[in-house]
């Protein structure tokens, strides 16, 4: 444990250290090993550390069989002398004030409820911890979010310590620790006792705050989402952002936003209806103007219509007047789009005739006897497609 001196001390923002090795891994990726870091590798629920090894970018830290594989994007010329090393200090500063606070939070949440965290998954953006409850109320949400902030408020310190399994026994544990070796603990006295191994501020108080943004059910267990320290701060910005426009869009203070939004959807629903019950009418005259221009057969090529659209108005046409038989054909200049429908009082064969004349395009269709449509490729004209299928029919 000597060489990780993460574990010595988390603050450590540079270093130096020899090259012990240097090579690449399966997929060809560069990676160098030190004999000793201060780069945190992925574990525990918590990313890997980035940073600068003799002037080259550091894209990730893996522990393989024993080693920790630093990854840079080239490699370093060999040397025996001691490199200089640097940590992304904001990085790390966010893990640790993110993997102190879900500490805090998880808790809290079993102190005051009872409810355990079974998963943990900490992001560049999102964390999360999954609590083995299928419900959560918001006054829990709250009061477990008050407790962890007061915890914060206090500034308790968070020590770490190395125990054997055998003297496990005197810590009230939060949860049962999968390791039976080089067990390390976290502890925030008189609150939390939990075994892990990653990196943590000395004190509560520099977690800054905690706060729940959202929950949702994932199986049989809740999935909060929440933020610590600077990204609280950064959130609150996004989101008031966010508010200072939509107060000038909708000419509302904040206050009256919820009630602003309800209004406007009201209105957008009322026009979508209004729209819709138009776009209807339209359809109606247009189907009433196409079988008017007509005898009984009503043939139409369009340009860009829907396959719907297409359907609706031969739907409406064939329903008026059984003796009516349609044929429509749009062209968007890549597809063809057919359509064929006849009335009560005819015998054509819609599905028959639609599949006659589909193999001229390359085209697929389907239907029955009464009502068939098809698409394909445009081999040929709008106008070539439906005087065929006019043809065909006779």
């Amino acid at each position: 444990m000597k060489s990780k001196l993460y574990y010595q001390d988390p603050y450590i923002q540079t270093f130096s250290a020899r090259v012990l090795k240097q090579g690449q891994d399966e997929s060809g990726n560069t990676f160098v090993v030190l004999d000793q870091t201060a780069f945190y590798p992925t574990g525990g629920g918590q990313p890997y550390d980035t940073g600068l090894i003799a002037d080259r970018q550091v894209i990730d830290v893996e522990e393989v069989d024993g080693e920790i594989r630093h990854y840079l994007t080239e490699t370093i010329p060999q040397t025996d002398a001691n490199i200089n090393c640097m940590i992304d200090w904001e990085r790390r500063f966010d893990h640790m004030q993110q993997h102190a606070g879900q500490h805090i939070l998880s808790a809290a949440f079993d102190h005051l409820f009872g409810y355990k965290t079974v998963g943990f998954h900490m992001g560049s953006e999102n964390l999360t911890i999954d609590l083995e409850t299928e419900e959560l109320t918001n006054e829990e949400a709250s009061k477990a979010e008050e407790l962890a902030n007061q915890i914060i408020l206090e500034n308790r310190r968070i020590e770490t310590k190395w125990v054997t399994e055998e003297e496990l026994s005197q810590y009230n544990l939060r949860k049962e620790t999968k390791v039976k070796e080089d067990i390390r603990l976290v502890i925030i006295p008189d609150f939390d006792y939990n075994g892990c191994g990653g990196t943590h501020p000395k004190a509560t108080g520099e977690v800054s705050a905690i706060k729940i943004l959202d929950w949702e059910k994932q199986r049989k267990n809740i999935r909060i989402q929440f933020a610590c320290g600077l990204r609280v701060i950064k959130k609150l910005g996004e989101k008031q952002h966010v508010l200072h426009q939509l107060t000038k869009l909708l000419n509302a203070p904040e206050k009256d936003m919820q009630k602003a939004v309800i209004r406007l959807l009201e209105n957008e629903k009322q026009l979508s209806k209004a729209l819709e019950q138009s776009r209807e009418t339209l359809f109606e005259y247009e189907a009433k103007e196409l079988a008017g221009n007509s005898q009984s057969v009503v043939a139409k090529v369009f340009e860009n219509r829907t396959i719907q659209e297409l359907q609706k108005l031969a739907r409406m046409i064939v329903s008026e007047n059984e003796n009516s038989l349609v044929f429509f054909v749009s062209s968007d200049g890549i597809r063809l789009q057919l359509v064929g429908a006849r009335g009560k009082a005819r015998n054509e064969n819609m599905k028959k005739l639609i599949s006659e004349i589909l193999p001229l395009i390359n085209g697929k269709g389907g239907g029955n006897e009464s009502f068939a449509q098809g698409g394909g490729e445009a081999c040929l004209t709008a106008e070539q497609l439906l005087d065929k299928i006019v043809s065909l029919r006779n």
